[in-house]
């Protein structure tokens, strides 16, 4: 795309809004940045800078006056300006989209429910430590947290751009095109942004590999039933390659070729030539990286691995070393033989139910925020089973207590810093706190690693 000159509205000033702007601009576009709050005093500084012109406290007719629009992720289709866009012909882009088509570097995009964050995270390290031995890099961007048009103009032709996609960025992606597509599952979430309909979430993330052509690859969980329904059963009309993974050993990804699999406690790649291993569990299990779901991110990794043309070796010496992501099932400290675990990335119930699946024993859980239509019922058994006491908190409080009411032990907190202390009380040598919330943050924090954070120094600072 030439964008030299064209008139281009940027909607949202957050970190994605701010770095294709500067792209942007850098590229000789007329850019305008519209933000319908305040924009920080250090990120005005920074557009005065650059040049580029910006508005803040709402959207002027001026964002209308523009060849296309680049827009937030967070900002819904109902929002007024998303609706009067389209009302005005204007074309809406995400941040996503823009960065790829500046990339040089192959693409590794990566989406999900759940586990896109660690998938990616592995993912990343395996290319960096064979990128040590072949001389190439590899940039970690998009969802994980830093924006793939702050770095896509340092990429070269031999790099590896991991990135992390949200439904929400695959929306506005129409040319968006990853050398290999990952898809790590698809469980209910966002079906308020939805309007309760899984398949049309669903159909947000399959943009991801909307655009792949007879060199690409695409990598998806055979043990999700909507992921092998779709994909096994039309897997010989597809233009592209297909690397299935699995947790059971005689899981059939229908691809008739390769797939990643869970042999017993090995990893192994499955061919028609026989099973090649790659590593035992063991190798990788550990106390602040565990559970089975965490098993299943390892093995969509050593399939883009499988991909990517990367041999075992470094693949096994980036697992040994990894110790798992911040706010995901992390281990926090044990006080009193009682294990603290944030858990804070756990957004939606699947997450959380993961969470609880891999706690050894039964614990006190810290859940609540911001409702995103969850219904309950899914993870009610394993509540029932796992947990001696549930400590609600958040606008999704009364949901939970009206919900498990006569189910499980129940307390209110007015805070999270209460809900630690009532769990401090409760806990008894051997449990684990698990703080899973299993909704958005935005009711009491900015972010889920905002909220994550504030945990963690609560429970550092308990027995001060």
């Amino acid at each position: 795309m030439d964008i030299k000159g064209k008139r281009i509205s940027v909607i949202g000033a957050g970190k994605s809004g701010l770095a294709v702007a500067e792209l942007l601009a850098q590229e000789s576009a007329k850019v305008l940045l519209s933000e319908v709050g305040v924009i920080g005093e250090r990120e005005r500084v920074r557009l005065k800078e650059l040049q580029i012109p910006y508005e803040q406290e709402g959207h002027s007719e001026r964002v209308y006056d523009a060849d296309f629009c680049v827009i937030s992720p967070g900002i819904p289709p109902s929002a007024h300006v998303v609706q009067a866009m389209q009302a005005k012909a204007v074309p809406l882009f995400s941040e996503i989209e823009i960065a790829s088509l500046f990339c040089k570097a192959r693409i590794v995009g990566i989406t999900g429910t759940d586990g896109k964050t660690t998938t990616s995270t592995i993912v990343h390290r395996i290319c960096t430590t064979d990128g040590l031995r072949q001389g190439y890099r590899s940039f970690s961007v998009g969802n994980i947290g830093v924006p793939f048009s702050s770095l896509v103009k340092e990429m070269g032709t031999a790099d590896v751009a991991v990135v992390e996609l949200s439904s929400y960025q695959l929306e506005r992606s129409p040319t968006f095109r990853p050398d290999v597509a990952v898809i790590t599952n698809i469980t209910p979430d966002h079906l308020d942004r939805y309007q309760g309909e899984i398949e049309s979430y669903a159909a947000a993330k399959f943009r991801i590999y909307a655009n792949q052509r007879g060199a690409d690859t695409l990598v998806y969980n055979a043990d999700d039933l909507r992921l092998s329904t779709h994909f096994a059963s039309n897997a010989a009309r597809f233009p592209f390659s297909i690397i299935p993974f699995g947790m059971e050993s005689d899981a059939d990804g229908g691809s008739g070729h390769r797939m990643v699999v869970l042999d017993g406690k090995r990893v192994v790649v499955r061919t028609p030539k026989g099973d090649d291993e790659v590593m035992e569990t063991s190798d990788f299990l550990k106390n602040s990286f565990r559970g089975r779901h965490n098993i299943s991110n390892v093995l969509a990794a050593v399939a883009v691995a499988k991909a990517l043309g990367i041999g075992h070796d470094p693949v096994r010496s980036a697992l040994q070393l990894f110790e798992g992501v911040e706010h995901r099932q992390e281990f926090v400290r044990n006080i009193n033989g009682v294990d603290w675990v944030n858990d804070s990335k756990a957004t939606n119930l699947n997450a959380m139910r993961q969470a609880l699946d891999s706690i050894p024993s039964t614990a006190v859980l810290i859940a609540g925020g911001r409702d995103k239509g969850n219904d309950y019922e899914v993870i009610a058994g394993i509540v029932r089973q796992k947990i001696s006491l549930l400590i609600a908190i958040g606008e999704s409080q009364e949901k939970i207590m009206a919900f498990f009411e006569g189910q499980v032990p129940l307390r209110r907190a007015a805070s999270l810093e209460e809900a630690l202390l009532i769990a401090l009380e409760a806990a008894r040598p051997g449990q684990t706190v698990l703080f899973s919330p299993g909704c958005a943050s935005f009711d009491m924090f900015d972010n889920f690693e905002e909220r994550g954070r504030y945990f963690k120094q609560g429970v550092h600072h308990l027995l001060l």
